[in-house]
């Protein structure tokens, strides 16, 4: 056995919602806690993040009598998810929906706030067991709250959003709910000035809200710089880690267990190479090594879905930045994607892990344009074009393309011109009649979230028919991959045959996925990596 430098109860590598949650877990029943993470910022994926949380039948829908149950949670889910393997039992996604007011309930007992977004559809509502309003949200936190921390969040943006804001602030000068919830906001934060408050919302408030708790009022010790290096074990159990901390090899106790919810592998070139084929265009954050994963590996904890990632459409990145993940604005009527061919191949509305799957069944190699005429520019909030030092990159590197005419655009994006012009002509019709006879676009609620109302007949359609008309070069983007390591419903990291690695257990995205191969609702990655994470917490608690 090692000679340790520290002992603590529960050991947890990685900083983000699973991390949090298993140190709320385990600290709330009086264990001594440490999380570590291997950057020098804290937070993961979850503060770069929307925030949202895809919680069904959650205490905040029971008590606004939101009309939810257990029963149409699993029917939805078994519909959504089905059969993929070892993560997505039965056992795991009834434990995923047991797990949910524990969760929830224990992060209000300490001052955790939170929010509702009552219009967010489920992402295939119109499924058995589907609704709208199952995402849920920390309200907008005032960061000041936290001291120094602030300093090392991994996304140390501080503005007041919700969930809600980003459909509704998405066409603020378009429609008028888009203008008074845009009034909302500009309120909210100058409420939060005049109070002297830093607020900050979606991830960066989610993620804040936890250290507040669990280093502050629960005693936790958070580390940062201190990657996880490998595993300590006594016989077949693990007991404790090595890290390396600013430089420096030392040995950990862990005596109720370690958890691994140290993120992905979205920045692993090679692994995304062998794993999915694709180098990958990741928005997550950069500590996303997978290093928890191959330490795992090399104990024996078997790994799935690993070909698979939170897929979805982004902006072409210029050199050395990152990619820009899109969502509503592709949504929004008076804009298509289409293929190197000029074709359009899917519905442009669907949820971003599905538009991501089609475009690498269609054509994982190939380019993808968004192409909108003027009115998409003039009456929608485009987060990728706020910057105009960043369009004026993006053009000078051809992935930004402007022209007066469609026949021009064609040319300047290297398309056949008559193959685009049909397209268009064809999508323009059914903008016209609001049926998209080709995807079914618009069709279905969730469509409809991101959409304009004052446009009509569908309010996801609109024609390309106004110059200039623009394209942005798309590819495929992430927001951090769902495969790692197999655990049960207790979030205990198990071997190829199925028994239990004593003393190891894993969340988040270095888990796989209870998911699948699809994204449910909002807040899809986060709402699994709290409640996981909880249930570890509790676990290592009663061990």
């Amino acid at each position: 056995m090692s000679e340790f430098d520290h002992t603590y109860d529960v050991v947890v590598a990685g900083s983000g919602a699973a991390g949090m949650a298993t140190a709320l877990g385990a600290a709330d029943r009086g264990l001594k806690v440490l999380l570590l993470e291997s950057t020098g910022r804290w937070g993961g994926n979850t503060s770069m993040s929307g925030g949202g949380m895809w919680l069904p039948n959650n205490p905040l829908m029971q008590r606004d009598g939101a009309g939810d149950s257990r029963e149409e949670a699993l029917e939805y889910m078994e519909a959504t998810i089905g059969d993929e393997g070892r993560a997505t039992s039965r056992e795991r996604k009834e434990a995923f929906v047991d797990g949910i007011e524990d969760f929830i309930r224990t992060s209000e007992r300490y001052g955790v706030e939170f929010a509702r977004a009552p219009d967010y559809a489920d992402y295939y509502p119109e499924l058995p067991g589907g609704k709208i309003g199952r995402g849920i949200e920390v309200e907008p936190f005032d960061v000041k709250r936290i001291g120094q921390w602030w300093e090392t969040i991994q996304s140390p943006v501080a503005l007041p959003a919700k969930t809600d804001d980003v459909w509704l602030l998405g066409r603020a000068w378009s429609s008028p709910s888009g203008f008074v919830r845009g009034a909302q906001f500009v309120f909210r934060a100058l409420g939060g000035i005049l109070r002297r408050k830093k607020l900050a919302g979606i991830g960066a408030g989610f993620a804040s809200a936890y250290p507040d708790v669990v280093v502050q009022k629960l005693g936790a010790d958070l580390w940062l710089n201190a990657p996880l290096e490998d595993l300590v074990l006594d016989g077949d159990r693990v007991v404790g880690v090595r890290i390396t901390k600013d430089g420096r090899p030392m040995t950990i106790r862990a005596e109720k267990g370690v958890m691994l919810a140290a993120g992905g592998f979205d920045h692993n070139e090679e692994w995304r190479r062998e794993h999915q084929g694709i180098d990958g265009y990741p928005s997550g954050a950069p500590g996303n090594l997978g290093g928890a994963i191959d330490v795992a590996r090399r104990h024996g904890a078997a790994l799935e879905l690993m070909d698979d990632a939170w897929w979805g459409a982004s902006i072409k990145p210029l050199p050395d930045s990152s990619a820009s993940f899109i969502v509503g604005e592709r949504s929004f009527p008076f804009s298509i994607i289409v293929d190197a061919n000029g074709r359009r191949f899917a519905n442009e509305s669907e949820s971003y892990v599905d538009l991501g799957h089609h475009m690498l069944d269609h054509d994982k190699d190939g380019d993808y344009w968004m192409i909108s005429d003027a009115r998409h520019a003039r009456r929608y909030m485009r987060t990728y074009a706020l910057d105009p030092n960043a369009n004026k990159a993006q053009t000078a590197a051809g992935t930004l393309v402007k022209a007066p005419t469609i026949a021009k655009l064609a040319d300047r994006i290297g398309v056949d011109r008559g193959t685009l012009a049909d397209t268009i002509e064809r999508f323009n019709g059914f903008a016209r009649s609001g049926v998209d006879g080709d995807f079914g676009r618009g069709n279905s609620a969730y469509d409809r979230y991101y959409s304009d109302p004052m446009v009509r007949p569908n309010p996801n359609l609109g024609p390309l028919e106004k110059g200039p008309f623009t394209a942005y070069k798309l590819v495929i983007g992430d927001l951090g991959t769902k495969g790692g390591v197999v655990t049960d419903e207790f979030g205990r990291a198990l071997r190829e045959d199925g028994s239990v690695i004593e003393g190891l257990f894993s969340a988040g995205n270095n888990s796989a996925s209870v998911m699948g191969r699809t994204y449910p609702g909002p807040g899809s990655t986060i709402g699994p990596a709290a409640v996981f994470g909880m249930r570890a917490g509790r676990v290592m608690a009663q061990s």
